[in-house]
């Protein structure tokens, strides 16, 4: 039986289920947000409570599992300050466009306020703060009548979460851990422990046991740590259908468990890497680039607005195929005029290197640490990033 890292190997180590998982998750919340945006908050709770629960919680722990996964590979390969320059071409230039877009185009058109007061209520200026993670949701005037009102980008919301997730890896690479797989198990089992007493000292200590089995934003973050503990074993362990199927269960059994958003991590990051290291021919679509991102940023503000064209699109088959049909085009828009022009500046972070290298040397001869006598090999010629 082959191992993760013997499938990766064997795909190149670009294996085409990452890119149909990224897809598939993007369109599923499209699709599920299809149906709160239709009939409402008070109808997505009672689908939440009942069989969609399975469904609708794995969709967005996926995203972080398969997310922590590459994104600890990338961290293996590359300095500190690469993989910080990588994390943020790759969220901040099409976030920040969307937030323009949104605000300056989508709003205007859409808004039931004069234009007048639209762009001077405080709350049209507050919009722009989504740009650097601060997330608001509100625009002046947008979607008041929609079985959901007033929400402009509910999807926005695991955005701080993500940025989490990066500061949280950065911090363990700092300290030895993330690229030290015991260390990092040590951690990663500590996790949903700190996190159940959290629970019960201190986030929510009013709630009933059976309620904290609810996805948030701290099952994201358990389970952007379950993918990169499964990178740190992937020699270790075993890609198999048995595995992928046991923690299928053991995900499906932690939903309706006391606590049991503590122990998703590493369940869902196992059933995602298992389908994600799978090698299938790609489709042209995904050759043509990633529009899973464009999808995921344009998706809900899309679909609010065909929902403001009245009650016959307040059904999910019909909100959901119009809304996918637009925000499909708008993504690959935003691939390829915004995040692919964005990606091809990974190859000047090899430069920022060095200069953040020359400036931590040099604060580091000024306050006495080193000896500035000492000879030093000569940084390495500048090379493009993979």
């Amino acid at each position: 039986m082959q191992t993760i890292d013997q499938k990766m190997s064997a795909a190149g180590h670009r294996p085409a289920g990452f890119d149909y998982l990224r897809i598939l998750l993007a369109v599923a919340v499209v699709f599920w947000h299809s149906f709160g945006i239709s009939y409402g908050i008070p109808w997505t709770e009672q689908a939440m409570a009942g069989a969609a629960k399975p469904f609708v919680s794995f969709v967005l722990p996926a995203f972080f599992a398969l997310s922590g996964f590459l994104v600890a590979g990338s961290l293996a390969r590359s300095t500190l300050t690469t993989f910080a320059g990588l994390r943020i071409i790759r969220i901040a230039p099409a976030l920040g466009v969307e937030v323009v877009i949104s605000a300056l185009v989508i709003g205007p058109l859409l808004t039931t306020v004069s234009l007048g007061v639209y762009f001077s209520d405080p709350r049209f200026w507050a919009y722009f703060l989504n740009a650097i993670g601060k997330i608001q949701y509100v625009l002046p005037g947008m979607f008041p009548n929609n079985p959901i009102p007033d929400i402009v980008n509910g999807q926005l919301w695991t955005v701080p979460w993500e940025l989490k997730c990066y500061l949280a890896l950065g911090a363990l690479a700092l300290v030895g851990a993330a690229r030290n797989r015991w260390a990092f198990l040590a951690l990663g089992g500590l996790a949903p422990v700190l996190l159940t007493l959290a629970y019960v000292l201190w986030l929510a200590p009013d709630r009933k046991l059976t309620e904290l089995g609810q996805i948030t934003g701290w099952s994201l973050v358990l389970s952007f740590l379950g993918g990169v503990l499964v990178h740190q074993f992937r020699a270790l362990l075993p890609h198999s259908l048995g595995m992928c199927a046991l923690s299928l269960a053991a995900f499906v059994a932690a939903l309706y468990l006391p606590f049991g958003e503590a122990l998703l991590g590493l369940p869902i990051a196992y059933v995602t890497v298992y389908l994600g290291v799978l090698h299938p021919p790609r489709s042209v679509l995904l050759r043509t680039g990633d529009y899973s991102y464009g999808i995921f940023l344009y998706g809900y503000i899309v679909q609010q607005a065909v929902a403001q064209f009245g009650p016959w699109t307040h059904h999910w088959y019909v909100n959901f195929p119009l809304s996918l049909a637009i925000v499909g085009i708008i993504a690959a828009m935003s691939w390829h005029a915004v995040e692919k022009p964005a990606l091809a500046l990974r190859h000047y972070l090899p430069l920022a290197d060095r200069l953040v290298g020359r400036v931590a040397e040099w604060c580091g001869r000024s306050l006495g640490f080193g000896d500035s006598t000492v000879s030093r090999p000569p940084l390495p010629p500048l090379r493009k990033t993979a």
